[in-house]
């Protein structure tokens, strides 16, 4: 067997990814596409959203659409496994939902080790506080305001979604009603992290190993405040993802479906973990279709 060469192999990378991003599915298929109309967006970068005393000033990026009226926007979070990355991942995404209508706020937030949970859900209930307290001066409508993340940010955009509904401690001091999420959408998941044991990532951003504490890792866990208030969830996940497993969209759909929450999965097949992210054209599309239509519920 003929090995390809290292010029060879960057050729191919780009035709793999294009061949990639047509092999999904999508259950529910919505039985008509909300309308989609490209519009231009203003960006204002390194927004400071952090309360004066926070222990680390944190910032974001808005993006806000030049559309009549107050813009719905998406509150948004980067992966990296709490430890590491930046807002700068998701910037292709923030463009693609500004052009369709959506202002989004583009946010990075604290990092383990340093930081341990539940410091990074504080840092989102923060960002959707400031959302709330600047959206007359941006022209933004505070009460349709949903989530979008990917990975340890889909994570934490979950658990943001779940817990808001609900009488949780984690809701003690900055969440609350305030902090509602009309709808979110979640890429590469992990739902529910005692399943993944106590792996350094685990341990350093809950800060101690499921053995020794595994009521904190239930506590951080979206899928455990799943509930009837839950906010509709648009789940995109690769079939073939060995670090966060398919299962753990599977497991999270049932518990949705469970306790009547509507939902819909996008299987992203033959993909794993980074190539999900890499190769989520369509998955941004059909999410940005999903949240239009929860604009009308």
């Amino acid at each position: 067997m003929k090995i390809p060469t290292p010029k060879q192999l960057m050729t191919l990378i780009p035709a793999t990814l294009i061949w990639l991003s047509g092999c999904a599915s999508h259950s529910p298929t919505p039985a008509q596409s909300a309308d989609m109309p490209e519009t231009r967006f203003d960006v204002h970068p390194s927004i400071s959203f952090s309360p004066e005393t926070w222990p680390q000033e944190l910032f974001a990026d808005l993006y806000v659409p030049a559309i009549a009226g107050e813009a719905p926007v998406v509150l948004m979070a980067h992966g990296g496994g709490w430890e590491r990355r930046s807002r700068a991942d998701m910037t292709s995404v923030a463009e693609a939902l500004a052009s369709q209508g959506f202002a989004v706020l583009n946010v990075d937030y604290r990092f383990a080790p340093e930081y341990t949970f539940p410091a990074q859900l504080h840092d989102l209930q923060v960002a959707r506080q400031w959302i709330r307290q600047h959206a007359e001066h941006y022209g933004l409508d505070a009460n349709r305001v949903s989530g979008f993340g990917f990975s340890s940010g889909a994570h934490l955009m979950a658990l943001l979604a779940t817990v808001a509904s609900t009488d949780s401690d984690l809701n003690t001091p900055h969440g609350g009603p305030d902090t509602r999420l009309q709808a979110v959408v979640a890429g590469g998941l992990p739902s529910d992290l005692p399943a993944f044991g106590s792996g350094k990532l685990l341990r350093q951003f809950l800060g101690s190993d499921l053995k020794a504490n595994p009521e904190r890792y239930q506590q951080a866990s979206p899928i455990s405040h799943v509930s009837a208030s839950t906010p509709p969830f648009f789940l995109f996940h690769g079939t073939m993802d060995m670090l966060v497993p398919f299962a753990q969209a599977e497991r999270f759909a049932q518990v949705l479906a469970d306790n009547g929450v509507y939902h819909e999965v996008y299987k992203m097949h033959l993909r794993g973990h980074v190539t999900s992210f890499l190769t989520a054209g369509n998955a941004v599309e059909r999410a940005a279709q999903f949240l239009a239509r929860q604009q009308d519920q």
